[in-house]
């Protein structure tokens, strides 16, 4: 990899650099300067051509299923996978909580019901995984996504520590006092 920002890699394959859209929450994982395996989605349109790509071959499914959706272009699709993970989205979709597809940057309310109305009968949760309690988890997630954002911490950095706080910690209270050990040690 040669360069990252928030919403781009530049990927170096044997010599040519590609410019590899990507969500924040990929780019933010991505290592800097060093190697990095992609699932990558091309994009024809008529006048160019664009490459999006996400560590995670789930993440990619998602993204070409919400492509897919009548309204939700590519720059839309990133902004709901940087919701939460990819399983935890289609939870979501599964559920019936357009609540928390509105959480994307551009996502109203009526795009978030046509994405669950024509995705709903399109998408498996993996395993036994029950959409309740992942929507709750997400719900709690967003909670102390919010309570470190109104602290003074960056969104992106916000994301990237409430990703590592495992999921022993159900409660918003035990949640946020992990999230805030974990950023005292940064």
């Amino acid at each position: 990899m040669v360069e990252k920002n928030d919403n781009y890699l530049i990927v170096n394959v044997h010599g040519v650099g590609f410019k590899v859209f990507t969500n924040e929450r990929t780019s933010a994982v991505a290592p800097a300067g060093g190697e990095v395996k992609l699932f990558t989605h091309l994009y024809v349109r008529e006048d160019k051509l664009e490459i999006y790509g996400f560590l995670e071959e789930g993440a990619l499914k998602l993204f070409e299923l919400l492509i897919s959706v009548s309204g939700i272009g590519p720059k839309s699709a990133l902004s709901i996978l940087d919701i939460d993970a990819a399983e935890n989205i289609i939870a979501a979709i599964a559920g019936k909580r357009p609540d928390i597809l509105t959480r994307a940057s551009g996502v109203g309310l009526k795009t978030a019901e046509r994405v669950i109305l024509e995705l709903q009968s399109r998408i498996k949760l993996p395993g036994d995984s029950k959409s309740e309690k992942i929507t709750e988890r997400m719900d709690v997630n967003q909670e102390a996504e919010e309570a470190l954002v109104g602290l003074g911490y960056s969104r992106a950095e916000v994301r990237r520590i409430t990703s590592e706080v495992g999921p022993e910690f159900k409660t918003l209270e035990d949640r946020l006092r992990q999230a805030l050990k974990i950023l005292g040690r940064r």
